[in-house]
């Protein structure tokens, strides 16, 4: 929609589909621990929903990501085959907008799945499952600046994940209505 349009539209429900691909690039060696890049590859289809009551907003999603096949996943001596089972994932969001740009939310996540096999074996220790939970609040300082912050913490980990995330941005808006906040 022209831009207008799009500075006037108001929001009630949304449904929404995406997919997501992850290519086999970047440099990778079946003897090597560490790589800089993944030799599979990976699929998120994901669906999403969105209304907005007034201030509040609420955003949900739900996916999985599946994965092929690694070839040459390292095990020494020898590089083995090596499958994932698809790891599911739910994703929400409930934000109060105070207008002009300024903004904050409570975020959850959960995500389960992923057992990995190695050259046909399964390893059931392998099995994610895990929760996080934060919020994320932007305050527009300017015409076309703001600033963000967000903070996420492990609240549920059975493998990976369990760390706390701290994240500061400042965002510059190149287009919009100059001198509306």
């Amino acid at each position: 929609m022209p831009a207008r349009e799009f500075f006037k539209w108001k929001q009630k429900a949304l449904l929404g589909a995406s997919v997501k691909v992850i290519a086999p690039t970047g440099q990778y060696s079946g003897t090597k621990l560490v790589n800089w890049g993944i030799n599979r590859w990976a699929f998120k289809p994901e669906l999403g929903y969105s209304e907005r009551w007034g201030h509040w907003l609420l955003d949900a999603y739900g996916g999985a990501w599946f994965y092929t096949t690694n070839s040459a996943s390292y095990d020494l001596p020898i590089p083995k085959p090596q499958r994932e089972e698809p790891i599911g994932s739910l994703e929400s969001h409930i934000s109060r907008d105070f207008g002009g740009g300024t903004w904050v939310s409570l975020d959850g996540n959960f995500w389960w799945g992923g057992v990995t096999s190695l050259n046909g074996i399964q390893n059931l220790a392998t099995k994610q499952t895990g929760s996080r939970l934060g919020a994320t609040a932007a305050w527009r300082f300017a015409a076309h600046q703001s600033l963000k912050v967000s903070y996420s913490n492990g609240t549920y980990i059975r493998f990976g994940g369990n760390y706390q995330s701290l994240q500061v941005g400042w965002q510059y808006l190149w287009f919009g209505r100059p001198g509306k906040r």
